[in-house]
Protein backbone atom coordinates (compact mmCIF):
# COMPACT_ATOMS: atom_id res chain seq x y z
CA UNK A 1 0.00 0.00 0.00
CA UNK A 2 1.26 3.45 -0.83
CA UNK A 3 1.20 6.37 1.59
CA UNK A 4 -2.09 8.37 1.41
CA UNK A 5 -3.55 5.85 -1.05
CA UNK A 6 -7.27 5.16 -0.67
CA UNK A 7 -8.05 1.57 0.23
CA UNK A 8 -10.25 1.23 -2.88
CA UNK A 9 -7.21 1.88 -5.10
CA UNK A 10 -5.17 -0.65 -3.18
CA UNK A 11 -7.92 -3.26 -3.47
CA UNK A 12 -8.26 -2.75 -7.22
CA UNK A 13 -4.46 -2.98 -7.67
CA UNK A 14 -4.39 -6.13 -5.52
CA UNK A 15 -7.22 -7.69 -7.55
CA UNK A 16 -5.47 -6.87 -10.85
CA UNK A 17 -2.26 -8.55 -9.64
CA UNK A 18 -4.09 -11.65 -8.40
CA UNK A 19 -6.11 -11.94 -11.62
CA UNK A 20 -2.90 -11.63 -13.65
CA UNK A 21 -1.29 -14.41 -11.63
CA UNK A 22 -4.36 -16.60 -12.04
CA UNK A 23 -3.83 -16.22 -15.80
CA UNK A 24 -0.53 -18.04 -15.29
CA UNK A 25 -2.31 -20.88 -13.45
CA UNK A 26 -1.26 -19.75 -9.98
CA UNK A 27 -3.65 -20.98 -7.31
CA UNK A 28 -4.23 -19.06 -4.07
CA UNK A 29 -6.27 -20.12 -1.08
CA UNK A 30 -8.59 -17.62 0.55
CA UNK A 31 -6.40 -17.57 3.66
CA UNK A 32 -3.27 -16.86 1.62
CA UNK A 33 -4.97 -13.98 -0.22
CA UNK A 34 -6.24 -12.50 3.04
CA UNK A 35 -2.83 -12.72 4.73
CA UNK A 36 -1.15 -11.11 1.69
CA UNK A 37 -3.69 -8.28 1.75
CA UNK A 38 -3.24 -7.68 5.49
CA UNK A 39 0.57 -7.77 5.21
CA UNK A 40 0.51 -5.09 2.54
CA UNK A 41 -1.28 -2.56 4.78
CA UNK A 42 0.64 0.38 6.27
CA UNK A 43 1.49 0.76 9.97
CA UNK A 44 -1.58 2.96 10.49
CA UNK A 45 -3.66 -0.16 9.99
CA UNK A 46 -1.82 -2.31 12.58
CA UNK A 47 -4.66 -2.27 15.09
CA UNK A 48 -7.18 -3.55 12.54
CA UNK A 49 -4.70 -6.06 11.13
CA UNK A 50 -4.03 -7.54 14.57
CA UNK A 51 -7.74 -7.65 15.36
CA UNK A 52 -8.57 -9.50 12.15
CA UNK A 53 -5.66 -11.92 12.44
CA UNK A 54 -6.54 -12.82 16.02
CA UNK A 55 -10.33 -13.00 15.79
CA UNK A 56 -11.14 -14.21 12.29
CA UNK A 57 -10.44 -17.57 10.73
CA UNK A 58 -8.54 -16.59 7.57
CA UNK A 59 -9.67 -19.72 5.73
CA UNK A 60 -13.39 -18.97 6.13
CA UNK A 61 -13.35 -15.16 6.08
CA UNK A 62 -14.31 -13.99 2.60
CA UNK A 63 -12.32 -11.36 0.71
CA UNK A 64 -15.47 -9.30 0.11
CA UNK A 65 -15.99 -9.09 3.87
CA UNK A 66 -12.36 -8.07 4.31
CA UNK A 67 -12.74 -5.34 1.67
CA UNK A 68 -15.86 -3.99 3.39
CA UNK A 69 -14.12 -4.04 6.77
CA UNK A 70 -11.13 -2.16 5.36
CA UNK A 71 -13.32 0.47 3.67
CA UNK A 72 -15.35 1.00 6.84
CA UNK A 73 -12.20 1.36 8.91
CA UNK A 74 -10.81 3.90 6.45
CA UNK A 75 -14.00 5.97 6.55
CA UNK A 76 -14.10 5.96 10.36
CA UNK A 77 -10.41 6.81 10.55
CA UNK A 78 -10.87 9.70 8.09
CA UNK A 79 -13.67 11.15 10.23
CA UNK A 80 -11.52 10.97 13.35
CA UNK A 81 -8.58 12.63 11.58
CA UNK A 82 -10.86 15.41 10.29
CA UNK A 83 -12.22 16.07 13.78
CA UNK A 84 -8.68 16.22 15.13
CA UNK A 85 -7.61 18.68 12.44
CA UNK A 86 -10.66 20.83 13.11
CA UNK A 87 -10.02 20.93 16.84
CA UNK A 88 -6.36 21.83 16.27
CA UNK A 89 -7.39 24.71 14.03
CA UNK A 90 -9.82 25.96 16.67
CA UNK A 91 -7.07 26.09 19.27
CA UNK A 92 -5.19 29.16 18.12
CA UNK A 93 -3.09 30.06 21.10
CA UNK A 94 -2.32 28.17 24.27
CA UNK A 95 -3.39 29.84 27.50
CA UNK A 96 -0.86 32.31 28.82
CA UNK A 97 0.99 31.46 31.97
CA UNK A 98 0.09 33.66 34.87
CA UNK A 99 2.30 34.27 37.85
CA UNK A 100 0.81 35.03 41.21
CA UNK A 101 2.81 37.25 43.56
CA UNK A 102 2.14 37.65 47.23
CA UNK A 103 1.10 41.17 48.12
CA UNK A 104 3.12 42.98 50.71
CA UNK A 105 1.11 44.99 53.22
CA UNK A 106 4.15 46.16 55.12
CA UNK A 107 4.00 49.85 56.00
CA UNK A 108 7.72 50.21 56.02
CA UNK A 109 8.19 49.73 52.20
CA UNK A 110 11.54 48.00 52.66
CA UNK A 111 12.31 44.77 50.90
CA UNK A 112 14.24 43.25 53.78
CA UNK A 113 11.31 41.01 54.77
CA UNK A 114 11.21 39.36 51.31
CA UNK A 115 13.26 36.31 50.47
CA UNK A 116 15.43 36.18 47.34
CA UNK A 117 12.90 33.88 45.67
CA UNK A 118 10.07 36.35 46.29
CA UNK A 119 12.20 39.18 44.92
CA UNK A 120 12.93 37.15 41.78
CA UNK A 121 9.21 36.52 41.31
CA UNK A 122 8.46 40.21 41.76
CA UNK A 123 11.14 41.22 39.24
CA UNK A 124 9.78 38.70 36.75
CA UNK A 125 6.26 40.04 37.26
CA UNK A 126 7.37 43.66 36.77
CA UNK A 127 9.32 42.80 33.58
CA UNK A 128 6.23 41.35 31.96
Amino acid sequence: MKQDEPIVDMISRFTDIINGLKGFDRKFTNGKLMSKMLRSLLEDWNSLRMLLENTKDVNTYQLDELYRTLMTYELNNAEIKEKTKRSKREIKEPPKRQIAVKSINDEGSSNTNMSNEELDDLVLFVKK
